[in-house]
């Protein structure tokens, strides 16, 4: 889905995607999960995960506009991370380690058959 136009509300390739869209299409291409529509619901889904114990498929949160659990992403592996970022950008892979992320990781949570 790298390269695909940010679209508020997006939700497929076709016409674009938000963050938690992005999630929700991944989640269910994947491995059939459907999740909800909202970061705030995203993370309260699945099992808290420390920064430490992160694993690739796992759901990484920021505070990117005041307030916690507003942006949502997919770790990769490697301190890296799939997301939607904004309007005007595309789905792209960034890293965690930069100091923009670093300060506004608000958590992550692993989702699996048996906790969502």
């Amino acid at each position: 889905m790298v390269g695909i136009e940010y679209r508020w509300g997006g939700r497929a390739p076709q016409t674009g995607f938000d963050c938690s869209g992005l999630v929700v299409h991944a989640f269910e291409r994947a491995w059939g999960l459907a999740l909800p529509h909202s970061t705030l619901a995203q993370s309260k889904a699945g099992k808290a995960v420390r920064r430490g114990d992160l694993r690739p498929g796992d759901l990484i949160f920021y505070n990117t506009r005041r307030r916690p659990y507003s942006h949502v992403g997919i770790y990769l592996g490697e301190g890296r991370f799939v997301h939607a970022p904004r309007r005007g950008a595309k789905v792209r892979i960034e890293s965690m380690r930069k100091p923009y992320w670093r300060k506004r990781f608000n958590g992550a949570r692993r989702i699996d058959n048996d906790s969502h």
